[in-house]
């Protein structure tokens, strides 16, 4: 069965998560640089069966859309140029870096840890991913 792959995408960082083949897990892959994102995914893709990736789509509370909108706009185009086939999935990702944050301080890591953006950004690909399969099962 093929895998589901998350993207956190951002200015500097793009967290990564992915299932198991059998789509129950949702784990943290990686955090890579934003520029290196579509070498990365092609490089994974060759290895991996994905079926279907979800980038978040930032939103601010009142459901507008935030002001990083055009910068994952413009890597949401890109993908599909570079992926034409691959089925993409909208997620709202709204809080995910409090939950994110959250999950650091609920296992114990000290203070300096909690401090790793790359962390968080893999944890909330991770967040995200978890919530759609959640969805999808109910």
């Amino acid at each position: 069965m093929p895998r589901i792959l998350a993207i956190d995408y951002g200015i500097k960082r793009t967290g990564i998560a992915v299932t198991d083949e059998l789509q129950i897990i949702a784990s943290g892959l990686t955090t890579i640089p934003s520029e290196t994102t579509i070498d990365f995914l092609r490089n994974y893709f060759e290895k991996e069966y994905v079926v279907k990736v979800l980038i978040g789509e930032p939103k601010q509370m009142n459901g507008e859309p935030s002001e990083s909108t055009p910068i994952i706009e413009a890597f949401v185009a890109k993908f599909k140029e570079n992926f034409p086939a691959m089925t993409v999935v909208r997620v709202d990702e709204r809080f995910t870096s409090k939950m994110a944050f959250q999950v650091m301080i609920d296992s114990g890591l000290k203070k300096n840890q909690r401090k790793n953006k790359a962390l968080i950004d893999e944890i909330s690909a991770t967040i995200m991913l978890r919530d759609y399969l959640s969805r999808r099962m109910f």
